[in-house]
């Protein structure tokens, strides 16, 4: 049987990059086959695994300059029925794309938010002049090299070799052990791993309220390895709250914290629990 892969596309993008990594775990360790299919947006990614248009869906959610990517969290916490199965950690080094003579006559620059941000020195520094433009993908931003002379992008150099780009400079990013975490998102649900993912919202925001579900984790040892908390789009004060912790679901101290926390929530979403493996940029030569 083959698995479909729902990815952020187009082919080329770092979440492609991740998927291939995943899908050479998935033959080596279990022999499965696998498929990929490239999806426009994070957000339609994982409604298209959601709608069962794909088994598995891997998407972006922490990168370790940027912080984490907030759409990710969003819609986990919207959809239903979607559980993380595992996490993947890969090297980022980002490439400037180019037609242009030299970087000089670069007058706009296009990638993804977050690549931008991520390069936002080395841009300051050499390219003064340009304009930076956000697009869905990194992928995304190539198709305006074709017919913008002054134009360059930010890409992996998969993505320069995939359609024959030229790589003005490599490796630009502002800081050099630049990685991020993917999640590998499937209907159903896994019981057992290194770490858990939950978010839970309140009743109403009041002074203290945070501080009882802390408690909670700390009386029972249970180390927070995240916390963060993100607007309910409800009404403005209003939050919602996502933490990761070092652990498995099957631990009697986790099972326990997760019922009493449940007392002290309004809502209550474990997102998964799973193992993280992480790739070196050695591994990821190959891709």
């Amino acid at each position: 049987m083959t698995k479909i892969i729902a990815h952020l596309g187009p082919n080329g993008t770092y979440s492609e990059v991740a998927s291939l990594c995943y899908v050479q775990y998935l033959q080596e360790k279990e022999g499965i086959e696998s498929q990929l299919i490239p999806i426009p947006s994070i957000s339609q990614t994982l409604r298209t695994l959601a709608q069962g248009k794909a088994d598995l869906a891997i998407v972006p959610v922490e990168n370790s300059i940027e912080g984490t990517v907030a759409i990710t969290l969003d819609t986990l916490w919207e959809l239903e029925g979607l559980h993380i199965k595992q996490g993947i950690t890969i090297p980022i080094v980002h490439n400037l794309l180019s037609k242009a003579r030299s970087n000089s006559d670069i007058k706009t620059v296009y990638s993804h938010p977050q690549a931008l941000a991520q390069c936002q020195k080395w841009l300051e520094n050499n390219l003064p002049q340009a304009v930076l433009i956000p697009s869905n993908s990194t992928t995304e931003a190539l198709h305006h090299l074709s017919h913008e002379s002054s134009s360059g992008a930010i890409a992996s150099s998969r993505a320069a070799h995939l359609y024959d780009l030229p790589i003005k400079e490599k490796n630009i990013n502002d800081y050099p052990d630049n990685c991020t975490r993917f999640w590998v998102v499937s209907r159903e649900e896994c019981h057992h791993g290194d770490y858990v993912s939950l978010g839970f919202s309140f009743q109403a925001n009041i002074p203290g309220v945070l501080v009882k579900p802390l408690q909670i984790f700390a009386d029972k040892q249970i180390n927070l390895t995240k916390i963060e908390s993100r607007p309910t789009k409800r009404s403005l004060g209003e939050y919602l709250f996502f933490v990761d912790l070092a652990g498995d679901v099957s631990q009697f101290a986790i099972k326990s914290a997760l019922q009493e926390l449940a007392t002290v929530t309004k809502n209550l979403k474990v997102l998964g629990n799973y193992d993280i493996m992480t790739i070196d940029r050695q591994e990821l030569s190959q891709f």
